[in-house]
């Protein structure tokens, strides 16, 4: 199928387009885009784990000053910007080394719905937990996320019926608002986040209503309006309501099974072990959304019960009853492990039968030689 993205964001037609352009120009035509794509995603990763190697349970700037080095949050903006600005270049290289693929593309959406719940996970630490005093409780947080994979699940949901990707607006506003934030809290300190700064609302209390609204009142029913524009105009893929709605069916049942287990938890689950347990929820949606991708691309359709909702179900009846008991920590633990590399499992599979099948390699604009 052949790839449309349509973006009608002002800031990225008017000030961010222009960059890419002029950054574009020197890169070498030898590197393939796809080792532009996965270095973007790497940095995101490096920058992940090396917040979390200074504030794991997200604690650290709950304190005045914070516990995290001032450099670590430069480095975060310097790597946000760096990942936002390969993100933005990898379809523009391909396409000037007349290299656009489907494997491209998949690559691209894919490490992109991994990387959104990383760069989320990222932030909450600069605005650490609720300490009674500053900072978001671990249910905001959860919810945050939530409302963040929504978004992107909606936009492929709605390439998915329509054929066309809108650019969601939101992507390049919070990519912004992202390396300011750690610019700030580099060059303030954490401070700044725990202070009033407008009628008694909080910095974070701003961020997460603008959230909401840029979630409930603008991509939602951008959404909706343009699937039901397509079907106006009789160029919808799906001729089903069914059809339709089919891929939102794993993601929701997804979601409905880990908020009965946030809730219901008799251990405090998300108090306990907010990393691990929103780091899961990450990689279970981005394996989701993947499969969706793929439906998509290949104009199949997807599985009405993705293969993740079986074992999750079990996990959170045997918690909620008290089965787990104590172990509910390590059972957690392992869940997340296990859907962490199935999720790299799948990827790496995916990824060597596409480029046997397209003929070309990964990382390389190198074609392979015919067996």
């Amino acid at each position: 199928s052949q790839y449309s993205a349509v973006d009608t964001n002002p800031l990225s037609v008017y000030i961010m387009q222009p960059i890419w352009n002029k950054i574009i120009e020197i890169v070498p035509l030898w590197i393939a885009p796809n080792l532009l794509t996965f270095s973007g995603f790497v940095m995101i990763l490096v920058n992940y784990f090396l917040i979390s190697f200074y504030d794991w349970d997200y604690t650290a700037s709950g304190t005045s000053p914070g516990l995290v080095p001032t450099w670590v949050w430069l480095f975060s903006a310097f790597t946000t910007s760096c990942a936002y600005a390969l993100d933005s270049i990898d379809g523009k290289h391909a396409r000037r080394t007349q290299s656009s693929t489907p494997l491209g593309e998949l690559f691209d959406h894919g490490l992109d719905s991994w990387a959104t719940s990383i760069f989320v996970l990222s932030f909450f630490s600069v605005c650490s937990r609720d300490n009674g005093k500053t900072g978001v409780s671990v249910y905001t947080m959860y919810i945050y996320l939530s409302i963040v994979l929504f978004n992107f699940m909606c936009s492929h949901w709605e390439k998915y019926n329509t054929g066309v990707l809108f650019l969601p607006w939101g992507y390049d506003i919070s990519q912004v608002v992202l390396i300011a934030a750690y610019l700030l809290t580099g060059a303030v300190g954490v401070e700044v986040w725990q202070k009033p700064f407008l009628f008694g609302y909080y910095i974070t209390d701003a961020l997460v209503i603008l959230l909401i609204g840029f979630s409930l009142f603008l991509s939602f029913p951008q959404t909706l309006y343009n699937i039901h524009r397509a079907h106006l105009k009789k160029t919808l893929k799906n001729d089903s309501l069914y059809e339709g709605l089919l891929p939102l069916v794993s993601p929701l049942l997804l979601f409905i099974l880990l908020t009965v287990w946030v809730v219901l938890s008799p251990g405090n689950i998300l108090a306990k072990q907010p990393r691990l347990f929103l780091w899961m929820v990450g990689v279970a949606f981005s394996n989701v959304i993947c499969k969706v991708i793929i439906c998509q691309m290949s104009s199949t359709r997807p599985e009405l019960f993705h293969w993740f909702l079986f074992p999750l179900a079990l996990v959170v009846y045997a918690a909620i009853s008290g089965l787990l008991g104590w172990t509910e920590e390590a059972v957690l633990a392992v869940l997340t492990a296990l859907v962490t590399a199935a999720h790299v499992h799948f990827g790496v599979c995916v990824g060597r039968q596409l480029s046997e099948h397209l003929n070309i390699y990964i990382f390389s604009l190198k074609k392979r030689v015919q067996e």
